[in-house]
């Protein structure tokens, strides 16, 4: 699939697993009742909670439940994959995450007594009976056994019930080539989409959401979230993450977004260049110069634009538990 969006060059894959030794699993919860799921980013195949990453969050509308954010944003790290779900499972998605790290703990031949799970949601209400919470431990468990840096996009794991622009949201990812001082980075994006209106779907700066309007019915407001997770092998501190995560906001705007009232748009970013270990020595830090960022920048919109458009492309059409079909934009759109 050649999108042609942006002007940097893309990882080979295309994927946040672009950046060594990032993974992503999923677990599909696909029945008459359920259409939902799991998605588990695995940043690194060591133990990250005793070699936490540098980590930072930004929220661009809080309409949302996510978990973890309040630890990231006071201390920038991460020390935990990171699980998306939809919104009433969150709490059992967390109670999973938190014994996959005990476990993991114990096999290490420690004990923690405090962890701090990321866990991010959005709502698959309108193609899933989310009052029956069907993701729990063993749905967590299943997609971090099945990760891999070859993994699925469009409707699995936490997309399967999502829609975007009033089409089949889902999965989607995205990466690009950074070069910075003679050295090549990667920087990755995975998103989660479940936002935005059809009228507004702009691709290639060609307004394609209208005409698609005029062959099916849209009913849906813009509200529902888009989940957007960066990975990176660039040396960064918290604050210069923090930067460059926002820039994400860039790539939903080209495609139309507004970011409506009733949408939590949430990103969450983390750097496998900077390990912070367990100890209380002092520990050294490197970091790419300021006046060198905007690459990131540009990287960070361009990956989330396309992450968004693969997600809707990669998505196959679905019928929710009760009668609501939501159309994949491959139907109507070849890029």
């Amino acid at each position: 699939m050649n999108l042609n969006i942006g002007q940097m060059e893309h990882g080979t894959r295309n994927a946040i697993t672009d950046v060594p030794g990032v993974r992503v699993g999923h677990c599909t919860v696909d029945d008459a009742r359920h259409k939902t799921g799991v998605t588990v980013i695995l940043p690194c195949g060591d133990d990250i909670f005793r070699q936490k990453m540098v980590a930072a969050c930004h929220v661009l509308n809080g309409f949302g439940k996510t978990t973890g954010l309040m630890q990231m944003e006071e201390l920038g790290t991460l020390e935990t994959p990171i699980a998306l779900t939809n919104t009433l499972n969150v709490g059992l998605v967390h109670d999973a995450m938190v014994e996959y790290m005990c476990r993991q703990a114990e096999a290490g031949g420690y004990a923690i007594s405090s962890v701090n799970p990321v866990v991010c949601e959005c709502n698959d209400a309108s193609l899933n009976d989310i009052r029956h919470r069907a993701v729990g431990q063993e749905e967590v468990f299943a997609a971090i056994e099945n990760a891999s840096a070859d993994f699925a996009l469009g409707d699995v794991g936490a997309g399967k019930g999502m829609t975007c622009h009033d089409l089949k949201g889902g999965i989607g990812s995205s990466s690009r080539i950074v070069e910075i001082g003679g050295e090549r980075f990667t920087l990755g994006v995975l998103v989660l989409t479940n936002h935005g209106c059809l009228h507004d779907l702009t691709i290639g700066g060609r307004n394609v959401g209208a005409a698609i309007e005029e062959r099916i019915h849209a009913d849906a407001p813009d509200l529902g979230s888009c989940i957007m997770i960066v990975g990176t092998d660039l040396p960064v501190t918290s604050r210069q993450l923090g930067r460059i995560i926002r820039r994400c906001a860039v790539g939903l705007a080209r495609l139309g977004s507004f970011t409506g009232h009733g949408s939590g748009e949430v990103m969450v970013g983390f750097s496998t260049a900077n390990r912070i270990p367990e100890d209380d020595g002092i520990w050294n830090l490197r970091c790419i110069p300021e006046s060198q960022i905007d690459c990131a920048f540009r990287a960070a919109a361009e990956a989330t634009e396309e992450a968004v458009v693969r997600s809707m492309l990669e998505a196959r059409g679905v019928t929710g538990y009760s009668g609501k079909i939501r159309r994949s934009l491959s139907e109507f759109y070849q890029p």
